[in-house]
């Protein structure tokens, strides 16, 4: 299995990196918060649509002028009266209707109605809107006509000449039938004719008609406001176009409608001031009210959909904090949470802001008797529009539909808050988890790094127990595992110093009964013994010989150690007493070879001589019995820095594998049983590691191999030499 090289601190950060899973579950949670609190404002804007279509169930006055009994209406023939912002000043140029001019239709031959020659081109035609304002039905005529004819200024005829006709079904259901014509610009004479469109006389001056007729280059406007107790559900204008200012014959008639007959009359939509009355409570609350007919013709309008004073918003609203954590989360938190949150905009564009007729799903689904809702963006993106629309009942007919619009801005803001609110939280909570998952990590990993070294600096490369593991008194696994370290190097111990002093109590413990054996047999051999019994004597003392001679290697060691403890040091050459030692050894073992390279320099240090040839003495016997017959023994002496470095190589059998380190053990030994002809304890290395380590040194052996071929085993002593 893959095991990272990274540490248990390191481990713990990066898993402490889930903690930024909480934003991200926190997101989740508020955006389904979100959804919810969309479906409650969706019910409640339906509740309000719900409540003012209940005030306006079963009144079929509000809606029997309206013209909603048609199937549908004919863009041109029914009309549509825009509210006006203010009065119209009636001095025929128009320019009053600038703002709203984007909504008046032209007439031309597709709206003509009669023709005297249907060969000749129509050459008259008028642009055309209606407005309401303050109880009156204003209206302009831009006619196109390149010949005008007035009225004749003694005539009492008022139909041949060029005139604007007007006819409607009026209020207390009179089909009545107006004129408009004069003798020159100015204002307008206005006359009501017979009921019977087959009569023009007598023609009654009809007052309550104003308006101004002024010539233009094109032809003449005409601009006239009509009183709305005048005007019925049903209404039609033509102008009536003659050309020959002789004849008089009529020529043209181009009109919204015939004015003939209340059968062919168009309809016209006022806003119903009543619903107007019914819906202006609703101002105060933050939607924008809809009312229209079943032809999706505003009726009726309240409110501004750009103010986001909802509830919604409402509770929102907070004091502004000036204290130290107030300032930290408007200058520095907020900047950084609006890089992912939104704020709601209040300049977005409102395309129904001005619309006369209303259509979508939720209009059509109210139009067939249910609640109906649905969810708009607006045309640049910025805001999200909610629509709930529902029923206006009149008996078993669904007559009109009540809207209701709001934006989301609310729902939007309070999300914000709510996300500020939970980030402030969690961005808390992570800074805290993740300072304490570190600490508490970086207090673990000193614990274990702590026992870690303890356990390394308690045994040595030999295995000998150098330091006591204190246990750890904290209550926990890495302090268990610190006392159950403490108990093991403990016992540990205490058997390295069983075996350390085994020798020592072995040959104080056997040396008297082997000087029994001996004394017995040194008097038993006095003794006239017949040769078969003497042969067994002989071995016996044999025997005892060899086994004093371990006793007396057995002393050598302790009393070695006893002695170092006791041991004065005096500065002396090592150089000298290595070349010294050299020349007795040559003397000593004549058939021997030995390769001698020893320092010039004195290399002064620190210790015992005597121990030093003790040294040398133990090294060299070990290298002449290792060492194959005929091969020399390579001794060299030299110093590198502030160590003197002595080398003893010898041409013998490779060291057992992983056993360089325990052959300076005490009882330590590598020879094969069978080979030797003397006891060997191991206690010549386990000597010479004594004294090494006694003049602050050390001491290895190693293999010497070339090219991959074994030829020999080197020990290395170094040792710290003095300056001079």
């Amino acid at each position: 299995m893959f095991h990272l090289p990274i540490g248990l601190r390191t481990k713990v950060a990066i898993l402490s990196l889930f903690l930024l899973c909480l934003p991200w579950l926190s997101y989740q949670y508020v955006w389904e918060m979100e959804k919810y609190l969309r479906h409650g404002q969706e019910k409640t804007l339906e509740g309000t649509t719900q409540a003012l279509a209940t005030a306006l169930h079963e009144r079929p006055k509000l809606f029997d002028k309206q013209a909603s009994f048609l199937s549908q209406v004919e863009q041109g023939r029914d009309l549509y009266a825009y509210p006006l912002a203010g009065p119209i000043q009636l001095d025929g140029k128009l320019g009053d209707w600038a703002s709203y001019r984007h909504r008046a239709l032209h007439y031309g031959e597709h709206h003509q109605l009669f023709s005297a020659d249907e060969t000749k081109s129509l050459t008259v035609g008028f642009t055309h809107m209606v407005g309401k304002y303050a109880g009156y039905l204003y209206g302009f005529f831009e006619v196109t006509d390149p010949n005008v004819v007035y009225r004749g200024s003694n005539s009492l005829s008022i139909d041949n000449n060029d005139h604007l006709a007007i006819a409607t079904l009026a209020p207390d259901g009179k089909f009545r039938r107006y004129i408009v014509a004069t003798i020159k610009d100015g204002w307008i004479s206005a006359f009501e004719l017979p009921e019977d469109p087959k009569l023009k006389i007598p023609v009654t001056p009809e007052i309550k008609i104003q308006g101004k007729w002024l010539k233009t280059d094109k032809g003449y406007n005409i601009e006239l406001r009509i009183p709305l107790e005048m005007v019925g559900s049903k209404l039609g204008f033509a102008i009536v176009d003659v050309n020959d200012s002789k004849s008089r014959q009529i020529e043209a008639v181009v009109g919204t409608s015939s004015t003939d007959n209340v059968e062919n009359l168009g309809t016209v939509l006022v806003p119903s001031p009543e619903i107007e009355s019914i819906i202006k409570g609703m101002s105060h609350n933050s939607s924008r009210i809809w009312v229209v007919d079943k032809h999706g013709r505003v009726l009726a309008k309240s409110g501004d959909i750009h103010s986001s004073t909802n509830v919604w918003a409402q509770t929102t609203i907070e004091q502004q904090d000036d204290s130290y954590w107030g300032r930290f989360k408007r200058d520095y938190l907020h900047p950084f949470y609006y890089r992912i949150l939104t704020t709601p905009p209040k300049d977005f564009v409102d395309s129904l802001k001005d619309s006369t007729v209303l259509e979508g799903s939720h209009i059509r689904r109210a139009l067939s008797g249910h609640l109906g809702s649905t969810w708009r963006l607006t045309p640049d993106g910025k805001a999200v529009v909610l629509a709930a629309a529902s029923p206006i009942w009149i008996d078993d007919t669904v007559m009109g539909v009540v809207v209701a619009e709001e934006t989301t801005h609310g729902i939007r803001t309070l999300r914000n808050k709510a996300l500020e609110k939970l980030f402030n939280v969690i961005l808390t909570v992570m800074s805290m988890g993740t300072l304490a998952l570190f600490f508490f990590a970086s207090s673990i990993s000193s614990r274990i790094r702590k026992l870690r070294d303890e356990a390394e600096q308690a045994i040595d490369s030999q295995g000998r127990i150098k330091k006591a593991i204190v246990g750890s008194k904290v209550r926990d696994e890495i302090g268990d595992l610190s006392r159950s370290f403490a108990s093991i190097v403990s016992r540990l111990g205490q058997y390295t110093h069983y075996l350390e002093n085994m020798s020592s109590r072995l040959s104080h413990e056997l040396r008297t009964p082997v000087a029994v054996v001996r004394s017995s047999l040194e008097h038993l051999a006095l003794q006239e013994l017949l040769p078969s019994h003497q042969k067994y004597v002989d071995r016996a003392q044999e025997g005892v010989s060899r086994l004093n001679m371990i006793l007396n290697n057995m002393s050598e060691a302790t009393r070695l150690e006893e002695a170092l403890t006791h041991a004065e040091v005096d500065q002396f050459p090592l150089s000298k007493v290595v070349s010294g030692c050299m020349q007795g050894y040559q003397m000593t073992y004549p058939k021997q070879g030995f390769e001698v390279d020893i320092s010039q320099e004195p290399l002064f240090m620190q210790g015992v001589p005597e121990y030093i040839a003790q040294l040398m003495d133990k090294l060299i016997a070990n290298a002449i019995e290792f060492s194959q017959a005929g091969s020399a023994i390579e001794v060299r002496l030299s110093a590198k820095g502030k160590t003197a470095i002595l080398s003893i190589y010898n041409q013998g059998p490779a060291l057992p594998d992983n056993m360089s380190e325990q052959i300076f053990e005490s009882m330590v030994s590598v020879r094969h049983q069978q080979t030797q002809d003397k006891p060997h304890l191991g206690l010549g290395l386990y000597i010479a590691r004594l004294i090494t380590e006694f003049h602050h040194g050390s001491i290895n052996a190693k293999d010497r191999i070339v090219d991959g071929k074994h030829l020999g085993v080197e020990f290395t002593i170094k040792l710290p030499i003095s300056p001079t």
